[in-house]
């Protein structure tokens, strides 16, 4: 599509595409920096699905850096030990300590309210740099820039003023923006990825889940609890007012997402009662692991699930993607201010290969212990079952032992992933609750 005009073209320096987790993040990291740079988000209102929950050390310290760890804190339920189980006796425990010394646990949040303090914080820096109801139809670069359509939602599908009642909604109204870079933070199922031609390589795995949040009626207080049982993995996380996240592996075929059946499920393998009333969010899902083959492509960049969408076992999707938020954003503060403004491809900019090469690495080596965590949780029936139950349970008592404790606690909560310093002072209210 091209512009109706040039009166008609909203520009910026970076337009990031996506309003989730990911994109926030790097739009408020942009605008500290002075960037001028716009958010579209296809939702037309803020969602209020928990979906992701835990935020790792290394997320902490992107919120430390942004300003709103306090309130992530305040708000979300520290994790500081997680238990496994099998058959009602106890595997063993991990404790973080040794791995994170200034924040010893994962907070767990739902991601709505993550996302309304990354806006908050984004409105702050930027008045009006988030816009909603924005769907990206058309991505092409062109003089040295690249040029965005967006069909505006909130403003194309009223009535036409004086239309006679009933008649036809006017046409969508569609926007064009003008960007110096254009950022894909918009999922796995990317609009910026396909249009910029970046293929993916694709692995689905043959494992559905059953998730739900429902009234706590364990006795697990903070701690998380992974049941492995022979029927598949139970695995269970507090939230904050009082609320626990189930997921249950549900084999190959896709459970009926209702609060009843997921509680059923829960007391089969676990004996744990769990009240289907309560319940606030039940759904299935699939797994399966997309990494894009390449992050740089042109004026365009890939970060978070549209670069890598991994298996959520383990949870490790959105750190993974502020990661790549917090390493992206200052290369593009130097290309924009430096003197290869110019170049037509990020490639020749210094940084982007080096960004790129180490995002990856990060991708394939977050998704070998996704694909790992999904391997473990799988049922122990069928032929050999009991002989592979038992090796399942040896595992984990060798992994959660001495001495490979603490590398597990390190691979369980990224320390492999970087971010954040470690040792010194904790977070401010970040010491772990006596």
């Amino acid at each position: 599509m091209e512009p109706p005009g040039a009166a008609d073209v909203r520009r910026c320096d970076v337009l990031v595409v996506g309003g989730g987790p990911v994109g926030l993040v790097l739009g408020a990291l942009l605008a500290r920096s002075g960037v001028d740079v716009a958010v579209l988000e296809r939702r037309r209102a803020p969602s209020t699905h928990s979906r992701a929950i835990g935020l790792h050390p290394p997320a902490l310290a992107v919120l430390e850096d942004l300003g709103v760890v306090g309130a992530a804190l305040a708000e979300g339920v520290r994790v500081g030990r997680g238990v496994a189980r099998s058959g009602g006796r106890h595997l063993g425990e991990l404790g973080f300590e040794r791995a994170w010394p200034r924040t010893p646990f994962v907070l767990t949040l739902p991601q709505h309210r993550t996302e309304a303090l990354l806006a908050a914080r984004l409105a702050d820096l930027a008045p009006g740099a988030l816009h909603r109801g924005q769907e990206v139809v058309d991505v092409h670069e062109r003089g040295g820039a690249v040029h965005v359509s967006a069909v505006d939602h909130l403003a194309g599908r009223v009535a036409t003023p004086g239309a006679a009642p009933g008649a036809a909604p006017a046409p969508p109204v569609v926007r064009t923006w003008r960007a110096r870079v254009v950022v894909g933070a918009d999922g796995a199922r990317s609009r910026v990825r396909a249009l910029a031609g970046v293929g993916v390589d694709a692995r689905p795995y043959p494992d559905t889940y059953l998730m739900g949040d429902v009234a706590d009626t364990t006795a697990d207080g903070s701690d998380a609890a992974i049941h492995l049982e022979p029927a598949g993995v139970v695995e269970s996380f507090p939230l904050p007012g009082g609320v626990r996240r189930w997921v249950v592996h549900t084999g190959r075929v896709p459970a009926e997402p209702r609060a009843g059946v997921l509680a059923a499920l829960v007391a089969e393998r676990t004996g744990e009662v769990l009240d289907p009333a309560s319940s606030s969010m039940v759904s299935a899902f699939t797994v399966r692991r997309r990494l894009a083959r390449r992050l740089v492509a042109g004026r365009c960049v890939l970060i978070g699930d549209a670069a890598h969408e991994i298996s959520p076992i383990g949870g490790q999707g959105m750190t993974l993607g502020w990661l790549d938020a917090q390493a992206l954003a200052p290369l593009l503060v130097r290309f924009l201010r430096g003197g290869a403004a110019g170049a037509a491809d990020l490639r020749a900019a210094p940084g982007f290969r080096r960004f790129e090469r180490a995002r990856t690495r990060a991708a394939r080596s977050a998704a070998r212990r996704a694909g790992l965590n999904t391997v473990l949780g799988r049922p122990l029936t069928g032929a050999g079952g009991a002989g592979r139950a038992v090796l399942v349970r040896v595992l984990v008592r060798v992994l959660l032992g001495p001495p490979l404790r603490h590398r597990t606690a390190r691979a369980f909560t990224m320390r492999w992933a970087g971010g954040g310093a470690v040792g010194g002072a904790p977070l401010a209210g970040a010491a772990p609750d006596p």
